[in-house]
């Protein structure tokens, strides 16, 4: 029935302090060192008979014994790795700390843990100062849009590798900064371009039918059957700004809506369907029933739409606001609002907005009529932050693992190939002529056999990936580390 029925009393280890008396009578020469998660592995410490008790915490925590270990590893590679031991990677996953911050979805958690990875999550923002304080030993970063990581936070990261945005934007990031430093940036460029769509169509059809004003009343006891002011969005001209990810799917929906469908872009795009494209802004804002945002937040966007490109719009538009709050000019918004200029309004982001739930919004579009607000959850769909919670720890991870640059938003790209029986050296450099010579001359120098080169740059940096044989000479590492134009430099094995 699985109860033990008797015991072996000749086998030393069934006896009180049997661990202790075994050791002893081996009579090991050298340091000792006990490895184990049970307070009679620390006995073995506590008699003197090892020197040392590593408290391995990989499969169960026990405070009473974390609390008189020398030392606690949560893995057998961190113990190899503290005593200089042969392990089978470079550096132990247990020492390399994630900061997640904003609440990302917790599948992208899940994924870091379940490799080993050191995981603080966090559901709130951080600022500037109070980034610059968690992120001292922080390795990879994940955020959304409210982390602002600036060249001041970067220059108190000494340890950051990499950057993971999980949202389509990075105007949050400093990545010239970013860049310099040698720290990679990743995004989800298209994780959530369906939800962002879907809300812009809904509050388009919501405002244009005059459903918030209609709802507002019913809920003040008013019963307002009638047409006046509701109208059809089949045979009106939707006007997107911006004709990206999200510009170009909205623009198919709408067309299949029976909308006329016009975009501006600065960029040269190739119109979707019988979409047309303007010449400039102006046109298409004299145009448009329906404007529509959807670029990005650089800093050249601010204040894209203020007083002058409201007055040029149709009497009686419904203007939609789910890029980023600083494209619109917020008191022009309101201005155009009250004066009847615009009939409607739905706006998703604002110049400020709260870092935490906790924290009250405060707008002047408050409480005016016919405008629906949403608290920057064009993106915050439960299918959406499930993939995004996905695509962005899997671009990470293969660069933390492998590399490979993938989808990074500020390094040249890379696809490589698994690591097999070799070293693979990442060196990343200042992009000046001679870097590549002058690394082949180290190689040469200390007759090292590279069994894959692999070199892309950008204009900002290079980066070098070289598999090489096991077996090299001291110093020749420090020595590619030492290249005067190095930025960053990692060994993965």
């Amino acid at each position: 029935d699985g109860n033990i029925i008797g015991v072996d009393d000749e086998n030393v280890l069934s006896q009180d302090k049997g661990k202790v008396k075994l050791l002893e009578s081996l009579a090991l020469p050298g340091d000792v060192c006990v490895i184990g998660d049970g307070y009679t592995d620390y006995e073995l410490r506590e008699a003197g008979v090892a020197s040392r008790f590593y408290a391995f915490t990989e499969n169960v925590e026990r405070p009473k014994v974390t609390s008189v270990a020398d030392h606690v590893v949560p893995s057998l590679d961190e113990f190899l790795f503290l005593n200089n031991l042969p392990r089978s990677q470079s550096y132990p996953k247990s020492r390399i700390k994630i900061l997640l911050l904003e609440n990302v979805h917790p599948v992208a958690r899940q994924a870091f843990e379940e490799q080993g990875f050191n995981v603080e999550f966090l559901k709130g923002a951080l600022d500037e100062d109070e980034l610059i304080e968690k992120i001292k030993d922080v390795t990879i970063l994940g955020i959304r849009s409210k982390t602002n990581v600036t060249r001041r936070v970067l220059e108190n990261a000494p340890r950051l590798i990499a950057i993971g945005a999980f949202c389509i934007g990075t105007n949050q990031i400093d990545l010239k900064a970013a860049t310099e430093k040698g720290i990679a940036v990743f995004n989800a460029p298209y994780s959530n371009t369906r939800s962002v769509v879907e809300l812009a169509v809904g509050e388009m059809i919501m405002l244009i039918r005059n459903v918030v004003t209609k709802s507002n009343g019913m809920h003040e006891g008013k019963w307002d059957k009638s047409a006046n002011n509701s109208f059809e969005v089949r045979g009106k001209k939707l006007g997107l700004v911006g004709y990206g990810h999200i510009g170009t799917q909205l623009s198919v929906i709408g067309e299949a809506l029976g909308m006329e469908v016009y975009f501006y872009d600065v960029v040269d795009k190739m119109p979707i369907g019988n979409a047309k494209k303007l010449k400039s802004l102006d046109d298409l804002l004299r145009i448009a029933d329906v404007v529509s945002m959807h670029i990005d937040g650089r800093k050249d966007n601010k204040n894209v739409i203020g007083k002058r490109e409201f007055e040029l719009m149709k009497d009686g538009v419904v203007f939609l606001n789910l890029a980023r709050g600083h494209v619109v000019e917020v008191e022009a918004l309101v201005e155009a609002l009250k004066s009847g200029k615009v009939w409607g309004a739905g706006v998703d982001v604002f110049p400020y907005e709260p870092k935490t739930n906790n924290e009250p919004f405060e707008s002047e579009l408050r409480g005016l009529p016919n405008v629906i607000l949403t608290p920057h959850i064009g993106g915050s769909t439960e299918e959406a932050q499930e993939g995004i919670g996905h695509y962005v720890p899997e671009r990470l991870l293969e660069y933390i693992n492998n590399g490979s640059t993938t989808g990074s938003v500020n390094f040249p790209e890379v696809q490589l190939p698994l690591l097999k029986g070799s070293h693979r050296l990442l060196h990343i450099h200042t992009n000046v002529p001679g870097i590549l010579a002058k690394l082949n001359n180290i190689f040469a120098k200390y007759n090292v056999n590279i069994t894959g080169q692999y070199l892309k740059t950008n204009e900002q940096i290079g980066y070098v990936i070289m598999d090489v044989e096991r077996s090299y000479e001291d110093g020749f590492i420090d020595e590619i580390k030492n290249v005067e134009e190095t930025i960053k430099f990692r060994m993965l094995y």
